[in-house]
């Protein structure tokens, strides 16, 4: 295995993380910003008021998402195995 093969590896891990977790970032940017500006027009300056629709909007992100987000890590996980015996040697 070269270090070629390790980079290789890792960019491929990490774009996978980014590709998987985008969803939930933005849709976390997206509720904060909206409650933001609420808060801002209706000069309530309450700081737990965005955590309960942050967490919300999160969880409904994975139900919608997540055969999306687990077929992503299955076929990068598929990936590395396959090609498992050309790392061993």
């Amino acid at each position: 295995m070269t270090v070629n093969d390790v980079t290789m590896i890792a960019e491929q891990a990490i774009f996978t993380i980014i590709k998987c977790s985008a969803p939930m970032l933005l849709v976390s940017l997206c509720v904060g910003l909206v409650v933001s500006i609420f808060q801002t027009v209706t000069s309530i300056q309450e700081q737990t008021l965005t955590f309960v629709p942050k967490v919300l909007a999160i969880f409904l992100a994975l139900v919608v998402a997540g055969h999306w987000i687990m077929n992503t890590m299955v076929e990068f996980m598929t990936l590395l195995w396959t090609d498992f015996n050309l790392y061993v040697r």
